[in-house]
């Protein structure tokens, strides 16, 4: 049966994402607060137009506003863990890493209720441990790797990349993978960042990404029966005005293209019945 799935997801990094970039002065900070503040007016419109999401959380977020995860938890969307900084897990060590999934789903569970089934990483990079790290903390997907556009698929640990030599893939793991990608990710299109060494100009007009946006769940209502595809929003990037009235087009066009709204962890579930169905 013929089924496209968008799932929309929302990573609420608040200061977070630019406290691990050093940037810790009180604009920097109050880019952040600007993400909280967002929070109420995207419950809002996901409320009226009957859309469910995920939304991965840093620990050190849950415990700054934890009234904001609970009136989204409240709401009935997921909540994913996101690390307990905003670090990626390329710059901490194992140690590090594995006690950020313990205090983060700690964190989460206490404010949500329940703990993660998901988890996200800052800056979609994994370490070589991460995997099997997620597998130990009892995760049941990760999204932050970019190996399809429509289909989940099983994560892998182990694989081997010499310079000069094919690569050796490793062992496929129980772990799904939720692919993404940058292009469907609103930060970069969007959000203007200047630091000593780079500089993302971002501000594109929001039209032209609504367009993009659409037009890949468009290709993949062509090409394939079944799939999934899905979207990185920040709510201090999504949550200025004009950004919001894309938002709400976005939701409105991938409905008016016959998308099913779920959560990241209903997709998992719909992605793993077809795998039992299909023997």
């Amino acid at each position: 049966m013929a089924q496209h799935i968008a799932c929309l997801s929302f990573d609420f990094d608040a200061m977070t994402g630019m406290v691990a970039r050093g940037l810790k002065s009180p604009t920097a900070i109050s880019r952040g607060e600007y993400g909280a503040a967002a929070v109420d007016r995207i419950l809002r419109l996901l409320s009226e137009k009957g859309v469910k999401t995920t939304w991965f959380v840093p620990g050190i977020v849950v415990h700054t506003y934890p009234d904001h995860v609970r009136r989204v938890a409240g709401d009935g969307h997921e909540i994913g863990n996101h690390g307990w900084s905003h670090v990626p897990p390329t710059s901490l060590t194992p140690e590090q890493e594995d006690r950020g999934f313990a205090r983060a789903n700690e964190a989460i569970a206490k404010v949500a209720g329940q703990p993660p089934r998901g988890y996200r990483s800052p800056s979609w990079d994994l370490s070589p441990v991460t995997i099997d790290l997620l597998i130990k903390h009892g995760f049941v997907y990760d999204t932050s790797m970019m190996g399809h556009d429509h289909h989940p698929y099983f994560a892998r640990r182990g694989d081997i990349v010499p310079d000069e030599e094919p690569m050796k893939f490793g062992e496929t793991t129980r772990l799904v993978e939720m692919p993404i990608s940058w292009s469907l990710d609103d930060f970069p299109h969007f959000e203007y960042l200047r630091m000593p060494t780079l500089l993302a100009p971002g501000l594109a007009n929001a039209d032209l990404v609504l367009e993009n946006f659409l037009n890949d769940f468009r290709y993949m209502t062509k090409l394939e029966e079944w799939g999934i595809l899905t979207y990185t929003l920040h709510p201090f990037v999504i949550g200025r005005g004009h950004r919001m009235l894309m938002l709400e087009k976005l939701i409105d066009g991938l409905a008016g293209l016959g998308a099913t709204f779920v959560t990241m962890e209903q997709a998992v579930n719909a992605f793993l019945d077809r795998g039992k169905a299909a023997g």
